[in-house]
């Protein structure tokens, strides 16, 4: 029914896809299975107007298309469900539902009562029985999704797209989802569905198909006996050698530990973003954390460096002394650094010379007689440009005309400059080049040499594996696995990664 055929995306320098080759059958659930980072959400994108610009071609029902915007792409059946819900919380079922497509009466009135009537019926053929003046605001996620997919059935499409539908939603609210799929197929709707939860791939797939580092590697057609190591081996199944030769460090005392540390969604006090979380890490150790989206491993560093003092619970030890973290200038002045995965909104502050980045988080550093001091804020810029080796003609030049390697380098700059004891590192080589990932490997193992503790977040298994000297992995909130060096292997980690 659709087909696409040698798709590339690059973003900048960064190829996000490959000639990726992708055929998606009439009625049929296409599941496509990857890591984080393979490209499935970019080529989703693609596939329904988001993306306009890329290499390749879209076949829909043998005719070339080229979507300019996601209405464009509705309009020939193609409909997507973004795992962020795209709806207005203070209008009604009805009105999201008709957003940009209202109905209006013979006099240009808006015809509310026409809304709310057809509303009912789409609801109704999802099994869904909310009242169509409902405020979304007052609906469960599970119910919101309901919504997503009243709207594409609105404009009769014929191929919808979910990208982790199931992620934030309960298992009743996953079996409703199932159900409606069914019925979908029934009507022969296609369904391209993303998931990590591979266990409840199996209750509703009809085929696989695998992406690796924005490539397609290879398809399942037949789910019947297949199992999930097979899904894992089509995810992962790449050798890693020769990423990053990792220098032995002599590790000294305990530097960091966590006790019971639990963050609850400000929504639902009983529901946990992270939950029960404990470990230590010691001077020289670069402590790696894995897990798929929507794991914990943002929030679980957020949490640790004071970003959600008045819902997290729990402990924090630094040199074997328990420390109160009530806010981020708490986290700094104990020794802790945050590099954080975007770095562009929460790192930099892009309009700003390199040199006030460098020194934001240690203002006291850059003052005399009371006032900012530029030649100190020189000094210490020129310190890290140096040692870091960061590209740039001066360290006056404006954080926003770096490259996002540079750009990295100066995040990472900024957080050295506080002397930290213990560095946080979330996704520290996102959307960097080759040779920048490798300066920064070398700059985490030269650090730890150095004594700190270091805890990195990092969706790539290959990363991840060559530059930690333990793993813990994360799942639905919770630590699912620990690796060392010995044991470590990737279809172990993927496994605990989607227990």
């Amino acid at each position: 029914m659709l087909q696409a055929k040698n798709i590339t995306k690059r973003f900048g320098g960064v190829i996000a896809l490959d000639n990726v080759n992708l055929d998606v059958h009439l009625g049929k659930v296409n599941v496509i299975v990857g890591e984080n980072g393979a490209g499935k959400s970019t080529l989703m994108k693609i596939l329904s107007g988001v993306y306009p610009e890329y290499e390749g071609e879209l076949l829909l029902n043998n005719e070339q298309v080229n979507f300019n915007n996601p209405k464009e792409a509705m309009r020939k059946g193609i409909a997507i469900i973004h795992q962020e819900l795209n709806l207005i919380p203070y209008l009604s079922i009805a009105e999201n539902i008709f957003l940009g497509r209202e109905i209006h009466n013979a006099f240009g009135i808006l015809d509310s009562r026409q809304m709310v009537k057809q509303t009912k019926k789409l609801l109704e053929r999802l099994d869904c029985y909310l009242n169509p003046k409902t405020l979304v605001s007052e609906l469960r996620v599970g119910e919101q999704q309901l919504i997503e997919i009243a709207k594409a059935l609105l404009e009769d499409a014929k191929i919808v797209i979910m990208d982790e539908p199931t992620s934030a939603i309960s298992d009743t609210e996953v079996e409703s989802l199932f159900k409606i799929i069914a019925n979908l197929k029934k009507h022969n709707v296609s369904i391209l569905y993303i998931s990590h939860k591979l266990d409840e791939l199996f209750l509703i797939a009809d085929r696989f198909i695998g992406l690796r580092d924005g490539k397609t590697v290879g398809t399942i057609e037949q789910v019947e006996g297949a199992t999930k190591d097979d899904l894992i081996r089509l995810m992962v199944g790449r050798d890693i050698k020769n990423i990053y030769e990792k220098d032995a460090v002599t590790f000294g005392d305990e530097i960091l530990k966590v006790k019971d540390i639990c963050l609850p969604k400000a929504t639902n006090k009983s529901c946990f973003l992270i939950e029960n979380i404990n470990f230590s890490v010691r001077k020289g150790e670069v402590l790696g954390l894995f897990g798929l989206m929507g794991a914990g491993r943002t929030e679980l560093l957020e949490t640790l460096f004071g970003l959600h003092p008045k819902i997290m619970t729990g402990s924090v030890f630094i040199d074997n002394k328990e420390v109160k973290i009530k806010s981020v200038m708490d986290a700094i002045q104990n020794g802790m650094g945050l590099v954080p995965e975007n770095r562009k909104e929460d790192g930099l502050v892009l309009p700003m010379e390199i040199s006030k980045n460098v020194s934001m988080a240690c203002v006291d550093k850059v003052v005399k007689n009371g006032f900012l001091n530029s030649e100190l804020e020189s000094l210490l810029s020129k310190k890290y440009i140096e040692s870091l080796n960061i590209k740039t003609p001066s360290e006056k030049q404006l954080s926003k005309n770096l490259s996002g390697g540079n750009q990295q380098k100066v995040v990472l700059a900024k957080w050295l400059a506080t002397n930290p004891k213990v560095l946080f590192l979330d996704e520290p080589t996102r959307g960097i080049d080759v040779n920048a990932k490798n300066e920064i490997y070398h700059l985490i193992n030269t650090l730890a040499k150095e004594g700190l503790g270091i805890v990195v977040v990092s969706s790539e298994l290959p990363e991840i594996m060559a530059i930690s000297d333990r793993i813990l992995v994360l799942s639905n909130s919770k630590i699912s696995g620990e690796f060392n060096q010995g044991n470590a292997n990737e279809e172990a980690i993927m496994k605990a990664a989607t227990a």
